[in-house]
C-alpha cells in the first residue's frame, strides 16, 4: 500500500440546473458542503485541487475567490477522471508534507449557461487535422467502440440496455436524480437511435451541479469522528491511437485497474461495490472487462439479468443512479462516482440500495473518448 490519506468529507450539489448560480458559486457551495461534512473550517484547508472546469486560471482564481490560504495547488486536467486523479495527487502531497487538508472541487453548468467540456477546436491540437474532417462527436466516438465490441465479441444492444436498467432501479430512490423512472430493456431499445448502436437511453444525462471532497492526513481524519474511508490503492493511464495501432475494444482501465489492485493488495472478489464511469452503457461494459471483473468480451453477459442491481446482483454499481440517471455535471462525472462510493463505505447510501457490510469499494473514472483517446483512473477505497 502507498502513502496514507483519507477522504474525510464529501458533498454533491443538489441542483441539476443552476439558474442564478455562477460557476464559481457552484464550486464554493460544494467546498462549503464538503467542509461541513468533514467538520472542518475553511482555514484548515492548505491544499487545493481542481480541473479546467474551475473558472479563470484554475487555482489562481479559485483560491482567491474562496478566500483560502494554501501552500499547495494542483490543476491536473484529464477529463472526467480528473477528480479521482486529484485524490491520488492529494494523497502524495500529504505524504510529502506539502499539505494536511486538501480540498478538491468540480462543477459545471452546461444547462444554465455555456458548456465547460467539448471537443477541442484549437488549430494547435495535433489530431485536429486528421479527425475534424470526419465530424467527430462524443456519442459517435463511443458508438464506434460499441460497434467494434459487438463485431468482435457478439455483444448485443439488449446486453447494453441492462446497464441502464440497473441504473434506473437505483435512481428511483434518489430524489435528486434527473431520471427517476425505472426502465426495462425494451424501453431502452425503443428509445431513439442517437449513434448506431447507442440509443437515447444508452447515453448519460447532461446536468449542472458539482461536488467536492476533503482529503486529509491520517491523524486529522481520526480526530474528526467520521467513518474512516482510506485510499488503499490507485492507478491511472492514458490510452490513445498508438501511432495507428488502434484497439477500440480496450480501455486504459487495463493498466489503471491493475495498478490499483496491485497497490491495494486485494482481489476482485473482495470488492463489495463499484462506481463505474457511465457516460454510455458501453463504457461500463468495457470498463468492467478491463478492470478484470470478467473476461474480455464477456462484459455483456456480466451485466445482464440485474447483476449490477443492489440487492440482486453480484456487483452493485452506481447506486445513486450514476451518470445515466442521476448527475453528470459539466460532462465530467468522476466526482459523483467517488462521492457515492464514500456514502456506501460510510453506510450512508439510501437504505434501499445500501450494500450490507460494504468495506471495500472501487471507483473508476474515464475522461475523453473511447473511440479516440482517453484517460482512466481507478481508486480502491476501504472503510477502516
Amino acid at each position: 500500500m502507498g502513502a496514507q490519506a483519507y477522504i474525510s468529507g464529501v458533498f454533491e450539489h443538489p441542483t441539476r440546473k443552476a439558474e442564478g448560480l455562477s460557476l464559481a458559486q457552484l464550486h464554493a457551495d460544494c467546498a462549503a458542503g464538503a467542509l461541513a461534512d468533514a467538520g472542518l473550517k475553511k482555514g484548515d484547508v492548505d491544499g487545493y485541487f481542481c480541473a479546467s472546469d474551475a473558472p479563470g486560471i484554475g487555482p489562481l482564481n479559485m483560491v482567491d475567490y474562496l478566500g483560502l490560504d494554501v501552500r499547495h495547488v494542483d490543476a491536473t486536467e484529464i477529463g472526467g477522471a480528473s477528480y479521482l486523479h486529484h485524490i491520488t495527487q492529494a494523497q502524495q502531497a500529504i505524504a510529502d508534507s506539502k499539505c494536511n487538508v486538501a480540498l478538491i472541487t468540480g462543477a459545471g453548468r452546461p444547462r444554465a449557461g455555456a458548456a465547460t467540456y467539448w471537443l477541442p477546436q484549437s488549430p494547435d491540437v495535433p489530431d485536429l487535422g486528421f479527425e475534424q474532417p470526419y465530424g467527430p462527436a462524443t456519442v459517435a466516438l463511443y458508438a464506434l467502440a460499441a460497434q467494434r465490441h459487438m463485431h468482435e465479441f457478439g455483444t448485443t444492444s439488449e446486453q447494453l440496455a441492462w446497464v441502464k436498467v440497473a441504473a434506473s432501479h437505483h435512481a428511483q430512490h434518489n430524489p435528486q436524480a434527473m431520471l427517476r423512472d425505472v426502465v426495462t430493456v425494451e424501453d431502452v431499445l425503443a428509445s431513439p437511435m442517437i449513434a448506431d448502436p447507442l440509443h437515447k437511453l444508452d447515453c448519460c444525462v447532461i446536468s449542472d451541479g458539482g461536488g467536492a471532497m476533503i482529503v486529509t492526513r491520517p491523524e486529522i481524519a481520526r480526530s474528526l469522528g467520521k467513518p474512516l474511508v482510506r485510499v488503499r490503492g490507485s492507478g491511472m493511464a492514458i490510452k490513445g491511437q498508438a501511432g495507428g495501432d488502434v484497439d477500440l475494444t480496450t480501455t486504459g482501465a487495463v493498466k489503471s485497474g491493475a495498478a490499483a489492485f496491485d497497490e491495494a493488495g486485494v482481489r476482485h472478489a473482495d470488492i463489495k461495490y463499484a462506481s463505474i464511469y457511465d457516460s454510455f452503457t458501453i463504457t461500463v461494459v468495457m470498463t468492467l472487462e478491463d478492470l478484470g471483473f470478467c473476461a474480455k468480451g464477456k462484459g455483456g453477459a456480466f451485466v445482464m439479468d440485474g447483476n449490477l442491481i443492489s440487492g440482486v446482483g453480484k456487483l452493485p454499481f452506481n447506486t445513486d443512479g450514476g451518470g445515466l440517471c442521476n448527475n453528470h455535471p459539466g460532462g465530467k462525472g468522476g466526482m459523483p462516482k467517488t462521492i457515492e462510493a464514500v456514502r456506501q463505505l460510510r453506510g450512508e447510501a439510501h437504505p434501499a440500495v445500501q450494500v450490507p457490510g460494504c468495506d471495500l469499494a472501487l471507483v473508476h473514472g474515464t475522461g475523453g473518448f473511447l473511440g479516440s483517446r482517453h484517460s482512466s483512473a481507478t481508486l480502491i477505497l476501504e472503510r477502516e
